[in-house]
């Protein structure tokens, strides 16, 4: 792989010594020519999400996602999530930010932080049905948190969605992420109101569709499952909205996701 990498990149020989000669022209059309290629055979391949699940399977038990912090606070994701929230963002240069599903706070610091390092003037704003009052301290406290608007409410209630709505305002490009109550029901009716929010060329993200590909125990009691979560919910909601449709380079390129099948993009103008 060293030798494979540097001749690729232009920096080494083949023996891996550095090169004397002149820099070459800049490569990065060939570069991206063979992440195309090397995603579409990985999505022939099919040991690869097999063993992505497997693998979810067998860090379920330990709370994997809970051992990762952003800047001082819990983010409860999975790092490579994280790197393609970042890759949207940066694409994308979103003017907001909505995301369902507050937690610990993580999330909103991490998605402010990126629109603070690409010098975007947008703000993130965090829906959840319970904010807790040491949670919403520490976000409030936190030096991202002039970027960051809370709203309390269950996220799809009208009067909650009213207030998105009005956080938002005039901003044409939106990325969405929901992450809150997981069960289909609710979750199918965040897709209906949230993706009025998304754009053309933007994206709705649905976290933990992972869920379906789990045994029931991982719902530790609660009410969501294989067949009454997110992924149910999206299957339902492509069926009666033909603006979006499922990034599955984004599914291939990252393998290990809580979102497969859960990055959303949109691909047509609001009627």
């Amino acid at each position: 792989m060293g030798n494979t990498y540097n001749s690729l990149d232009g920096a080494s020989n083949a023996r891996g010594e550095s090169s004397t000669q002149t820099a070459p022209s800049d490569d990065s059309a060939s570069f991206e020519a063979q992440n195309r290629l090397d995603i579409e055979a990985m999505k022939r391949d099919r040991d690869l999400p097999a063993l992505a699940r497997h693998w979810a399977r067998a860090v379920g038990p330990y709370r994997y996602p809970y051992h990762f912090k952003w800047m001082g606070r819990p983010i409860i994701q999975v790092p490579q999530d994280l790197v393609a929230m970042q890759e949207l963002i940066w694409e994308i240069k979103p003017e907001a930010i909505v995301e369902t599903g507050v937690a610990r706070g993580g999330s909103l610091v991490f998605y402010a932080s990126m629109l603070h390092l690409i010098d975007q003037p947008a703000k993130v704003i965090g829906v959840d049905i319970d904010i807790r009052s040491h949670n919403r301290e520490a976000i409030e406290g936190h030096r991202m948190a002039s970027r960051i608007e809370l709203i309390q409410g269950s996220s799809i209630a009208q009067d909650t969605f009213a207030a998105v709505k009005a956080a938002v305002g005039n901003a044409s490009r939106v990325i969405v992420c929901l992450d809150s109550h997981h069960e289909k029901g609710h979750v199918l009716e965040e897709l209906r109101l949230y993706s009025s929010l998304v754009q053309k060329g933007s994206y709705l993200v649905v976290f933990d569709t992972l869920l379906e590909f789990l045994p029931e125990s991982y719902s530790q009691g609660r009410p969501w499952g294989p067949g009454n979560g997110p992924l149910s919910a999206i299957d339902e909601f492509l069926k009666e909205n033909d603006r979006f449709i499922v990034d599955t380079d984004i599914d291939t390129k990252l393998q290990i996701t809580v979102a497969p099948h859960g990055w959303l993009r949109c691909v047509g103008d609001l009627t």
